[in-house]
């Protein structure tokens, strides 16, 4: 494969997920100045400039072009075209067909099943669109919202790793989950409407 896009916007039933504009900063900067949104996320609290620099590299990450790179997508509410999130799909192996999701969301919007819906899809496109054989999702083992939340979305615990980084000064463990295509293409991932906690 020498690329993918997904055709945008990729639309659920109330998101629309999207490659970022430069008009998304202050939708951004709302979320990423939160410590309690980016507690598990690799970035820490960032002001408006600080975001600013972050949004710049985030503009061409709405399609892969080489193995290693994240599709980086805005999660805009349709009701409102207010962007609260953003959730991630990592193209990890070519040959060995393995991605990686991630996400996070605005505590505002947090616990309403949105995050789910936003994974529930970068699964769907991970695994019907860009032809992926496991999904992992790797994530703080205190993270227990987004822990829950994979499992609700039909994924399973297949690693605790002890001391496994250090993040944010402190050595951390990590939770590894993964879903297969086979078990997606089975049904097993729960259908769009389930109750989710979506803090992530």
């Amino acid at each position: 494969m020498t690329g993918f896009r997904p055709t945008y916007p990729l639309l659920t039933e109330r998101l629309e997920l999207r490659p970022h504009r430069m008009d998304d900063l202050d939708d951004l900067f709302a979320f990423h100045s939160r410590p309690e949104v980016v507690r598990y996320t690799p970035w820490p609290v960032r002001d408006r400039e600080e975001t600013r620099v972050a949004l710049e590299r985030k503009l061409p990450q709405g399609e892969l072009t080489e193995v290693g790179q994240w599709l980086v997508l805005a999660i805009e509410l349709r009701e409102t075209g207010t962007v609260i999130g953003e959730v991630l799909l990592k193209w990890a192996s070519e040959a060995d067909r393995q991605g990686e999701i991630g996400f996070a969301l605005h505590t505002d919007y947090q616990g309403k099943g949105l995050a789910a819906e936003a994974a529930r899809e970068m699964l769907r496109v991970g695994f019907e669109e860009l032809g992926l054989h496991r999904i992992v999702a790797v994530l703080d083992d205190r993270n227990t919202a987004s822990a829950g939340l994979l499992e609700r979305l039909g994924m399973r615990r297949e690693a605790h790793h002890l001391q496994a980084l250090q993040f944010k000064g402190e050595w951390a463990n990590e939770y590894v989950y993964a879903l297969l295509a086979d078990e997606w293409r089975a049904g097993l991932s729960p259908r769009p409407g389930s109750a989710a906690s979506d803090r992530g």
